[in-house]
């Protein structure tokens, strides 16, 4: 038996632990033999003194090893992508994708989580979908996503437990922002769902966990590192979150601005990510296609209505009405207009994500509960000309209380200034 306390001193010290030492660290904290006061002082350590690329692996294998795991490529006698997003303000991205890459013969089948704080989750967008249920056994996700090709579902419990209770006492032990336990826990996820190839959206910037292009860049070296030492393919995009991704803030009004982009509608950031994103996990599958091709046939199902299509069927798959008439609406709309001419210099993400959380369209813990219909759309981004008194962004509200509220902190998201901003497009970096 490992003795947790001869572990913490010599990471303290700065020594690497062998393989067999983490796994049984971790499975032992999993099973409940290692106490949380032990594990808080190990991430501490951690903290200070990093881990390497092997003991982030042995750390990603032992928490593959504290559950079960699923081989979808097993099952479905295909090769399977899968996609994860680090959270941003406004990302709707798997719900765009999904029904693009399942609409071109790629099946794709997700687990997801939900949101807390400023960054919305997947499975709360879906569940603003009238009837929408995100709870299928395993046997029920795999059989969709062979008939049906597209599925997306919660994490089962059973998946990857050790990353569920670690991450629940990071939390409240300031040791969250650990670039290897980071990885880790994103990675343990992916790689026990049964994926062959992952495309990774690593958020960079105001309203994301990494700030700058370069901690972004250390994170995703880490995660392809880890997905290679497992055998696996990972392709890391850094994309910008200084703004808010695409218009739509809030989890109805992130459905409607997904489906309308799966249409060939979307706005051009959000449309120019999702078709990126597409087309990596299409060039990385079983389809024996290149990149550039892969983008052609993205775009193709967005225009000839098979994305549309395939999206309406999943949603019908799993109890959900398709028809965007039947989305919640917030019965307060306010506008937020320009204070004077100029260009938009800014519009900082954080502040429009707060403001949804606080409209409720948000949780600060995991009990609360959300309005699926209030958020914000901002109409105007950065770099855009704009006159005064224009429409910058409407906020979608309960109330007309927490309208006023709101309406004054998107306000305060936007600069507008004479001189056009640096412009960049959304895709800043890939790692691969």
């Amino acid at each position: 038996m490992i003795r947790p306390a001869e572990l913490i001193e010599r990471k303290r010290n700065g020594e690497e632990l062998s393989d067999e030492e983490i796994a049984e660290l971790v499975l032992g904290y999993t099973r409940g033999e290692v106490p949380d006061y032990q594990m808080a002082a190990w991430c501490m350590a951690v903290y200070f003194k990093g881990l390497s690329g092997r003991e982030t692996h042995a750390l990603t294998d032992a928490m593959i090893r504290s559950g079960e795991t699923l081989d979808l490529g097993a099952a479905l006698g295909r090769r399977v992508v899968d996609k994860h997003s680090t959270g941003g303000v406004g990302d709707k991205t798997s719900l765009a994708v999904g029904p693009i890459v399942a609409a071109c013969g790629v099946p794709f089948g997700k687990m997801s989580g939900r949101g807390l704080g400023h960054t919305g989750g997947t499975l709360d967008k879906l569940e603003s979908i009238p009837g929408f249920t995100v709870e299928l056994t395993i046997d029920e996700f795999v059989a969709q996503v062979r008939e049906i090709g597209l599925a997306i579902i919660g994490q089962t419990g059973d998946l990857v437990p050790a990353d569920k209770k670690l991450y629940a006492l990071r939390d409240v032990t300031a040791t969250v922002d650990i670039v290897p336990l980071i990885a880790s826990s994103i990675m343990s996820k992916k790689l026990a769902a049964g994926a062959d190839a992952i495309v990774l959206d690593v958020k960079v910037g105001d309203g994301a966990f990494m700030k700058t292009v370069d901690d972004a860049r250390i994170l995703a070296e880490q995660m392809v590192d880890l997905g290679r030492r497992a055998g696996r393919e990972v392709v890391c995009l850094l994309t910008d979150m200084e703004q808010p991704l695409g218009a739509a803030v809030g989890n109805a009004l992130e459905v409607r601005e997904a489906v309308e982009t799966i249409t060939a509608e979307g706005p051009p950031d959000f449309t120019e990510l999702v078709l990126e994103a597409s087309a990596r996990l299409l060039a990385l599958s079983d389809l024996g296609i290149d990149l550039d091709e892969g983008r052609a046939r993205a775009e193709e199902a967005t225009i000839d209505g098979s994305a549309r299509e395939t999206y309406e069927r999943w949603i019908r798959a799993q109890g959900g009405d398709p028809d965007l008439d039947a989305l919640p609406r917030a019965p307060v709309v306010r506008e937020v207009r320009a204070p004077r001419a100029g260009i938009v210099t800014r519009l900082a993400a954080l502040p429009i994500g707060v403001a949804s959380l606080e409209l409720g369209g948000g949780r600060r813990t995991k009990d609360d509960n959300v309005d699926h219909a209030v958020g914000v759309v901002c109409s105007a981004k950065r770099g855009q000309t704009v006159e005064a008194e224009q429409v910058l962004a409407d906020v979608h509200a309960r109330d007309e209380k927490a309208a006023a509220r709101a309406v004054a902190a998107v306000a305060g998201a936007y600069e507008i200034g004479d001189k056009p901003p640096p412009v960049h497009g959304i895709l800043l970096d890939v790692i691969a």
